[in-house]
């Protein structure tokens, strides 16, 4: 079975744009469910972007998410050490702006992409798109295809779940 590992802007686009907590009662208890079957997990770096604007949707999270819900990635070190070294290998291309926001121990996009490397049976769950010709953003999408890595976004999530709400 596919454990789906959600990135930071699955919650956050769905609270602030598509799924507002207190309109989409159904997404929310759709995520609720999917989390406590261990469907859908996150990461530690996720959980501090999340946390770090103390609002409602920290207050969900906190409040209908498993304690085990966000996943500690200091065993995936050996991985994310293949992600930022493809991240520097391509300066050439790249910002270095863009690469120093990538390569912070504080974000998690490389993060997430190096714990999805670390099981064969993780995805990856974003809302960002490849843009492969970018030079001032790495988006995932574009570390999971150079690394081989298994992404896709929220709806096709739900669509491989069967799930509906």
């Amino acid at each position: 079975m596919s454990v789906y590992v959600i990135d930071s802007n699955f919650l956050i686009q769905a609270h602030r744009v598509y799924y507002p907590l207190d309109v989409a009662y159904s997404f929310w208890q759709k995520v609720k469910k999917l989390a406590y079957d261990g469907k859908i997990i996150s990461i530690d770096k996720v959980r501090n972007e999340i946390f770090d604007h103390s609002d409602e949707l920290e207050e969900w999270c906190r409040g209908n998410l498993p304690n085990d819900f966000f996943k500690d990635t200091t065993s995936v070190m050996e991985e994310y050490s293949k992600v930022t070294a493809w991240a520097i290998s391509r300066s050439d291309h790249f910002l270095q702006k863009a690469l120093n926001e990538f390569l912070d121990s504080d974000e998690a996009d490389a993060f997430i992409v190096a714990f999805v490397m670390s099981e064969p049976n993780l995805i990856v769950v974003t809302q960002e798109h490849s843009e492969p010709f970018r030079r001032n953003k790495v988006k995932i999408p574009d570390a999971c295809i150079a690394l081989n890595v298994n992404y896709l976004n929220v709806m096709e999530m739900f669509r491989q779940l069967n799930e509906t709400f």
